[in-house]
């Protein structure tokens, strides 16, 4: 490299550098931020006095008032309810049962028992329906009271048992009048407010007793009497029809020498 061309490239140098120089001291300068005016020292701060620490104040003594508090009236506690006393389960009896018809069957309140004789263990005391049969006889049904202790009971099957009632009208030749037959083991009567028609008699001194049931009549004739047609008043011929049977099967029985029931 020769000398015109160092020479060249170190005055491009030093006039580089000189504008460098001169840009510099034509920008401002910014002022530092702690700087107030031309002083450099900082503005000290002003100290700050600490608020002395509040004591927590002793706690003053309890006051007691001398005036005395109202009592309380205290209610006495509700006495609890008297246990209900058990009730005591009551006592059974005990039934020792026969029948005038050996080997009658014995029913009480429904639930079979036995053929007589039979005895009924622990039966409550109180009322219950005892029931009998036996082949040839008609049902008994009655109504016992049970006491505690033992007892005896006699079923009757052969005792004639009748008791059966029908509202009826008795058709006269003119007109007709309304009453009621009754039967019972004593005989046979009609109740009516015509005194002339009324009349009572032994079953066995029925003359004439049958039911037409064309005519839907019951016609009975006591012995040295008159003979009667009943009719239903609602012209029902059943209800003669059963009245019929059950009195004429008391009479069938108190013909054979059965005895009749006491009633």
């Amino acid at each position: 490299m020769n000398h015109r061309t160092l020479l060249g490239m170190f005055i491009g140098l030093v006039l580089l550098a000189g504008a460098v120089v001169t840009l510099n001291l034509m920008l401002p300068r910014p002022v530092p931020p702690t700087a107030v005016g031309n002083s450099k020292t900082p503005t000290p701060r002003p100290a700050v006095k600490e608020a002395p620490k509040a004591e927590a104040p002793e706690p003053e003594p309890e006051r007691r008032s001398t005036r005395s508090a109202p009592a309380t009236k205290l209610e006495p506690a509700p006495s609890p309810a008297p246990a209900s006393a058990p009730v005591a389960a009551p006592e059974a009896g005990v039934l020792h049962i026969d029948s005038d018809v050996p080997g009658a069957k014995i029913f009480i309140d429904r639930e079979y028992i036995g053929a007589t004789p039979v005895t009924a263990q622990n039966i409550r005391s109180g009322s219950h329906v005892l029931n009998a049969s036996a082949q040839g006889y008609d049902v008994v049904a009655d109504t016992i009271e049970v006491s505690p202790g033992s007892r005896d009971i006699l079923v009757r099957l052969k005792e004639v048992r009748l008791d059966s009632k029908i509202d009826v009208v008795h058709k006269h030749r003119i007109g007709s009048c309304k009453g009621r037959l009754v039967a019972t083991p004593q005989g046979l009567r009609y109740e009516t407010t015509d005194k002339d028609d009324a009349f009572s008699s032994a079953l066995l001194d029925l003359e004439t007793f049958q039911v037409d049931y064309l005519e839907k009549n019951l016609r009975v004739k006591p012995q040295k009497g008159r003979r009667y047609d009943f009719t239903d008043p609602e012209g029902n011929a059943d209800r003669l029809f059963v009245f019929h049977r059950d009195v004429d099967k008391a009479r069938e029985r108190l013909k054979k020498g059965d005895p009749p029931t006491s009633q």
